[in-house]
């Protein structure tokens, strides 16, 4: 049993509803890039040294970041853009919750899976509790609970503002209304970094509710994994839109394709049983 606390005063002062309650989605690049350059490690003795030099807990925590906060900021007029605006008038407040979470990954033969009962308030912070695991325990150690381990290290740096759907990162481009009646907007990356993601976010056009953000990361994390697109969905339940599920694939140089999952499953909501 491995049971994280993250101070009141830091996820606090984290900043938006998502970014307490979506922090998973840092799981999403950090796990994934966790994942290829672990495995690339175990493959040779020679990639070591320059995967060593490429990585930096800061730019882990950069990486994960892209997937916490969907916060948008956007001023085109267009019909698409109401939407937007309804999205933007919603509360942000962070809604205290219990969760269970199961984390996958996978890499050719390897795989691993975690399972853990996590909790967030205003008053404890975030918590998390090892239920269950197995599979490789390399990739249970070096990138499921590292992911976990990240969320603290994310909320404590403040690194999130870097990479939330802000117009400070994003030019929004609104794409009209698709065949599930779900607003589009384009999203454009205004830097090239690795934090920032290229894709697509869709709304509910009468709530403003963020329903999925999709599409793949404006810059490869390294030399050894690239092509990576992701996948975020939500939902609303007990009143409150939040994330239910998280997707990541990327391509390992060398080693093939990659991929990396993980999935909530609410017991209680600001104080309530989920029903």
């Amino acid at each position: 049993m491995t049971r994280l606390a993250l101070s009141p005063a830091a996820a606090v002062g984290s900043g938006t509803f998502h970014a307490a309650l979506d922090i998973v989605q840092m799981v999403v690049l950090g796990g994934m890039l966790v994942l290829s350059i672990v495995l690339a490690i175990g493959s040779a003795a020679a990639v070591l040294a320059g995967v060593c030099r490429l990585i930096r807990p800061r730019v882990i925590v950069l990486l994960v970041a892209v997937a916490l906060v969907p916060m948008v900021q956007a001023t085109t007029p267009d019909p698409t853009n109401l939407s937007i605006e309804r999205f933007l008038a919603r509360e942000n407040a962070p809604h205290p919750y219990r969760a269970m979470r199961r984390l996958e990954a996978e890499n050719g033969s390897r795989k691993g899976w975690l399972e853990a009962m996590t909790e967030y308030s205003p008053a404890t912070g975030f918590q998390y509790r090892i239920t269950g695991e197995g599979g490789s325990g390399y990739i249970r150690t070096k990138v499921l609970r590292a992911v976990l381990d990240g969320e603290q290290e994310l909320i404590t740096l403040g690194e999130d503002s870097r990479s939330g759907l802000a117009r400070t990162n994003y030019t929004f481009e609104p794409k009209g209304v698709d065949a599930e009646g779900l607003a589009n907007v384009g999203l454009s990356p205004r830097r090239k970094e690795r934090a920032l993601l290229s894709g697509v976010m869709f709304l509910r056009p009468n709530e403003g509710e963020l329903v999925r953000v999709q599409g793949r990361l404006a810059r490869n994390p390294s030399f050894w994994v690239n092509n990576v697109d992701i996948v975020r969905k939500y939902e609303r339940i007990e009143g409150a839109v939040l994330p239910v599920a998280v997707e990541s694939k990327a391509n390992v140089r060398f080693l093939g394709p990659a991929r990396f999952q993980m999935t909530y499953e609410y017991s209680e909501i600001d104080g309530r049983p989920v029903r």
